[in-house]
């Protein structure tokens, strides 16, 4: 028999698991219905039920012997705006998992590829593809340039800002910002010796956008993104166990060092394939791993998956208010999602500070 405490301790954890489904549940049935009605609305709306028939008969899903809508709206649906949608959905889902990984990693809620220069030094890779003539060659180019920048930038902020294999998160953020305000130093450079089309296509990567995405994007970094981020999921276990601490994970057998080498490596990885298609899209990795970890707990087990659900989520909202809210025109995504992300990430310093929580 158990003891009474013990029995309240069971109910207690199946209470948390059962809390835990819940929102998982919740997130993959909100994502599936914003995924809908973000492809639905638009300068011109197509209802509900023909967006889905439509995505699953191209999908090859279902058949029918005769359309039930009109090739025109398959042509908007399919071509036009669902791809963009699972743009918004694979680099919301990259961005805010690599946060999550990031903030665990440091042990503390203000880490974010954006934040520390990781997001900088890919975009700096991709305007290095631009500036080459590269991405005319080829579609693979700009990941690729785009992943080394980001892994570079991500060794250089890890070296500077650890000691001993510790590190200090106001010494990160520090060294982020230096590392960004050089990277933006040879951007700049780099912009004097591009004509007016490139310095165009740099203008993508300067605020954040998903405006012209279709398969052919969705094609290059989809495998890439879903195998680096479940790269990244394998590592929860030992992201959990990097929470107690140095002594205490090199106690079970952990190398925290090597570990976060490999963290780093995959977070950049994850980063840069999003940056790749979308450009420098701020603070999805700052939000949304934070408000998950308020709902889920701080166990990456969950956390991790429930933090990609929930950016591809808010990614695909901020994308459809930057395509309607001032219809025909539109606002760059990267817009919507700094115009959240700084005041929260103001209030978390603000909150630190008068809890006196040393950063």
């Amino acid at each position: 028999m158990l003891a009474e405490g013990d029995k309240r301790r069971v109910m207690q954890n199946i209470k948390a698991h059962s809390h835990e489904k819940k929102v998982i549940v919740l997130l993959v049935l909100g994502l599936l219905l914003v995924v809908v009605v973000a492809t639905a609305l638009g300068a011109v709306t197509v209802p509900l039920n023909k967006t889905v028939e439509i995505i699953l008969k191209d999908l090859g899903v279902v058949k029918f012997e005769q359309a039930p809508f009109s090739a025109s709206q398959e042509a908007i649906i399919f071509f036009v705006r669902f791809p963009r949608v699972v743009v918004a959905v694979l680099v919301g889902a990259a961005l805010a998992l690599a946060g999550a990984v990031m903030q665990g990693m440091f042990r503390n809620p203000l880490a974010d590829p954006g934040i520390i220069g990781i997001s900088s030094g890919a975009s700096l890779g991709a305007v290095l593809a631009i500036a080459w003539g590269l991405t005319a060659k080829s579609l693979y180019f700009m990941p690729l340039l785009a992943t080394a920048g980001a892994f570079m930038a991500a060794l250089v902020i890890y070296g500077l800002s650890a000691r001993g294999g510790k590190f200090s998160v106001l010494t990160l953020v520090l060294a982020g910002i230096a590392v960004s305000t050089f990277i933006g130093a040879l951007t700049s450079l780099t912009l004097t010796f591009l004509n007016e089309y490139q310095v165009r296509e740099y203008l993508f990567w300067s605020v954040g956008s998903l405006s012209g995405r279709r398969w052919e994007h969705v094609r290059l970094v989809a495998l890439p993104v879903l195998i680096s981020m479940l790269m990244l999921m394998l590592f929860a276990r030992d992201l959990n166990v990097l929470l107690l601490g140095e002594e205490e994970a090199q106690s079970v057998g952990l190398n925290p060092a090597k570990t976060r080498k490999w963290l780093l490596f995959f977070a950049s990885v994850t980063t840069a394939l999003a940056v790749s298609v979308s450009g420098h899209i701020a603070f999805v990795g700052l939000i949304v791993p934070h408000v998950m970890r308020l709902l889920v707990g701080p166990d990456h087990r969950v956390l991790l998956p429930a933090s990609a659900l929930a950016g591809a989520l808010f990614l695909v909202i901020c994308d459809l208010v930057a395509r309607i809210v001032v219809m025909p025109l539109e606002i760059e995504v990267g817009i919507v999602t700094s115009l959240l992300g700084a005041p929260y990430f103001l209030f978390l310093l603000y909150r630190a500070k008068k809890e006196g929580v040393s950063l």
